[in-house]
């Protein structure tokens, strides 16, 4: 459908919102024309329904910028056929991972994995990850270097950042300075999993003093669970505006906003906004782990309050989170099915209006990457062409036969089979 000589996609669909700049008219779904020359778009004109010479005519299928999934664990996916969660619950989650952690996390192993996954996502069409790494002693020397083996590897493909992940604790005393460099040294992201304790608010301050002495963003694990008793995320904002944190912030996951009171909930998110902190929240994960009772149908769903988040002036995106191993038993790093079924989940429709920024515009900001998440002049031709013409179209089908563009030109869209990892459960 789509040639290496094609100059222009004729009776495209955009999301208005992630035009720029966006219609006057048009509705959610604006119809334009994308001239492309040279891997980079070159013009965007409204859509007159005719088809210019040489253009390629799409009908009316919807066209996104390449996704940007911002929270990931790579270094974890895809161990499922070796490490399978006995329970699907996330305390056997935990001990299964650090066991075949233990057994089997050498750089071979780790960098293997990787590379799979990434093939996956960029064959779905995303442009940009952020992942976390696990990082207790002795992992950070193993994985970050396999990291930035794989940054390079992949770049001008893959805008790749990376998180340490670690608990508080892992932040004290000198061992925690040397894990801070190490970040720093990899141009990487600060990460924690801060847990309810009568040193959390010790422990934060150590942290973000880690990160504003080696000027880094953080990005944090923050209350996984339905208990509305743990607030970990509002002791984070009054941390960071006690101390006048101003580096990039993002709290992951805050399941338990959900379950608290109304009051307690948007008392939580006036702070978190006044403290700059984003959220990033993992549809698909969540509602895997949380309210899991053996035999008993989930009641709750697990995910954080989107709606509520996003009025309250705090910036919301939505990711992948874990793939095929303890955490989360299946996905692909495909963010079309990430954003359906959050819409589904979280009712993020009637109308859809600007919630595809979600997975677009909105992380490819908060992760720094200017040139991403939107389709205007100058920007990469690095998109998604989907076979739906609306909504409805895009979200009831996996979209398997879309069309991804590379600067341009249309790649390979299978991702890798399986067997290609075949080896490392012998």
């Amino acid at each position: 459908m789509i040639s290496a000589t094609t100059t222009c996609l004729a009776r495209a669909r955009v999301p208005s919102c992630l035009l720029d700049p966006p219609p006057s008219a048009g509705g959610e779904l604006a119809l334009v024309d994308i001239e492309l020359m040279d891997g980079r778009i070159a013009a965007v004109r409204p859509g007159t329904g005719a088809v210019p010479r040489h253009a390629t005519d799409l009908g009316g299928r919807i066209v996104l910028p390449g996704f940007v999934d911002m929270h990931t664990h790579l270094d974890k996916g895809h161990i499922w056929p070796r490490a399978a969660n006995p329970d699907g619950s996330f305390w056997a989650a935990l001990e299964t991972v650090e066991a075949d952690r233990r057994a089997n996390w050498k750089a071979e192993d780790v960098l293997a994995r990787m590379e799979f996954a990434l093939r996956c996502a960029s064959a779905h069409g995303t442009v940009a990850i952020r992942t976390h790494l696990d990082s207790r002693p002795p992992q950070a020397q193993i994985s970050f270097p396999v990291f930035a083996e794989l940054r390079d590897r992949w770049r001008g493909r893959i805008e790749l950042q990376a998180v340490s992940l670690a608990m508080l604790e892992d932040y004290r005393g000198r061992d925690g300075e040397r894990l801070a460099d190490l970040v720093a040294a990899h141009g990487a992201v600060l990460g924690v999993v801060p847990l309810p304790g009568p040193d959390l608010d010790a422990d934060l301050d150590r942290f973000l003093a880690l990160a504003a002495e080696r000027g880094l963003a953080v990005d944090c694990h923050v209350d996984e669970t339905l208990d509305p008793e743990v607030r970990t995320l509002r002791h984070l904002a009054d941390t960071m505006l006690r101390r006048g944190f101003t580096y990039p912030a993002v709290a992951g996951h805050c399941c338990s906003l959900a379950a608290q009171l109304e009051t307690e909930m948007r008392a939580t998110l006036d702070r978190v906004r006044a403290a700059g902190i984003a959220i990033v929240s993992l549809p698909m994960c969540n509602m895997y782990l949380q309210d899991r009772v053996a035999g008993r149908t989930p009641r709750r769903r697990g995910v954080t309050v989107l709606h509520e988040a996003r009025s309250a002036g705090v910036p919301v995106a939505v990711a992948s989170d874990n793939t095929r191993d303890p955490f989360y038993a299946y996905g692909d790093l495909d963010m079309h099915e990430v954003f359906r079924e959050a819409v589904r989940i979280a009712h993020l429709d009637h109308p859809v209006g600007d919630w595809v920024k979600a997975v677009t515009a909105t992380p490819a900001a908060l992760i720094g990457l200017p040139e991403r998440g939107r389709i205007a002049p100058g920007l990469p031709a690095d998109l998604v062409i989907l076979e739906g013409r609306s909504w409805s179209e895009a979200f009831s089908r996996p979209e398997a036969g879309r069309v991804v563009l590379r600067a341009g030109v249309a790649i390979d869209t299978r991702p890798p089979p399986y067997t290609e990892l075949d080896h490392l459960f012998a």
